[in-house]
């Protein structure tokens, strides 16, 4: 059951301002917090159950189509122009890489965002996964 569909860009907007307010260090958790689905941006934050899919989430618009039937597929999305991803980093990274690339990625998307919706692109998100990588 699928609700109201969250804004693309407002759920970015939320997601740099959750990363730079140390959301994903805060935590008592006694396991690490995980990128997107520890912060307000997924679906299923606070629910333990996860009841919701992740075919839901506005994320999906961002993620390779070859990564769509992942179990975590936000982690698939690529952060910039050597493809590296979530996924990549918790493999290969330190946790302040991790942060670092993920913001960047967002405060390069935002005005990207922005400008395609004042330009009135008509697409419901204005990109594709091909062209959500890089600098605006």
């Amino acid at each position: 059951m699928a609700s109201k569909e969250r804004d693309l860009l407002e759920v970015l907007r939320l997601e740099l301002e959750f990363l730079n307010g140390g959301g994903y260090r805060k935590s008592s958790s006694w396991r690490p917090q995980f990128i997107f689905e520890d912060s307000p941006t997924c679906l299923n934050y606070g629910d333990a159950e996860r009841k919701r899919p992740c075919f839901e989430c506005v994320l999906m618009k961002l993620v390779p189509e070859q990564f769509l039937t992942e179990k975590i597929p936000c982690r698939h999305i690529p952060l910039n122009e050597a493809r590296e991803t979530i996924h990549s980093l918790y493999q290969n990274g330190t946790s302040e890489e991790l942060e670092a690339a993920v913001s960047e990625w967002l405060m390069n998307m935002i005005p990207k965002l922005e400008l395609e919706r004042a330009q009135g692109s008509s697409d419901s998100c204005g990109l594709s996964p091909k062209t959500s990588v890089g600098k605006a």
